[in-house]
């Protein structure tokens, strides 16, 4: 049976995983978005993480957050924000933008509400790639929570979002050290392709996840109005 024949016996599909509306790798070709991976009622998905920062004259300060973010979401968020305020001189990230300028984080699929503390460290790589101008490598996704001090920690669903990282054309992947051991229960054939991260530390996120640095990269910073 063809997929044409299937579809016209059970009709279109209800749900259409993220990764599906942007195969190329678009929605990454701008600093400030990163590519999580998270379990919802249809399985495993990727989670598209988009940040922005105020213009300084127009916009408010502060943190804004939208798409249907649950509390444990919004405190992972703030927590995603103290860590770089607190490290950006370590980081090399001009955080001084945070004070003046208000920061933005947008989950898009709003209608969906998402909640959890495993998007901590996509937020966190998303605001950093913002603020230092450098992209979000294409092939790299993430799931780990993040602490204050920029410790990751684990998480639920490794083998329903490796999948999904699979089905999306995901080729390396960060997830918490201590999930490890969750890997086992991921088929072979799925671990075969994919480069699995297991880290302890935001830090290491980010250097696995962020493009070279080049000339001028921090000057390019999305601004919403």
């Amino acid at each position: 049976m063809t997929d044409g024949e299937l579809r016209g016996l059970i009709g279109r599909p209800h749900h259409v995983p993220e990764s599906a509306q942007d195969p190329a790798g678009r929605r990454t070709a701008v600093p400030g978005v990163a590519t999580g991976l998270a379990v919802t009622g249809a399985g495993g998905d990727v989670l598209y993480v988009e940040a922005s920062l105020a213009d300084p004259e127009t916009g408010a300060a502060g943190l804004t957050l939208t798409g249907q973010l649950g509390d444990v979401m919004k405190e992972s968020a703030q927590i995603a924000l103290s860590f770089l305020r607190s490290h950006g001189a370590e980081l090399e990230l001009p955080v001084g933008d945070l004070k003046d300028r208000g920061a933005h984080i947008h989950f898009p699929a709003g209608a969906v509400p998402k909640d959890g503390p495993s998007a901590g460290v996509t937020m966190t790589t998303a605001l950093a790639s913002l603020l230092s101008g450098r992209l979000v490598r294409t092939d790299v996704a993430m799931t780990g929570e993040v602490s204050l001090t920029g410790r990751v920690l684990p998480i639920g669903g490794v083998k329903q979002k490796l999948l999904a990282a699979h089905r999306a054309g995901i080729t390396t992947v960060i997830i918490p050290k201590r999930n490890e051991p969750d890997l086992d229960d991921v088929p072979a054939e799925v671990l075969d392709k994919l480069d699995v991260h297991a880290v302890t530390d935001v830090r290491q996120v980010l250097e696995l996840a962020l493009s070279p640095a080049t000339n001028g990269a921090a000057s390019e910073v999305p601004v919403a109005a």
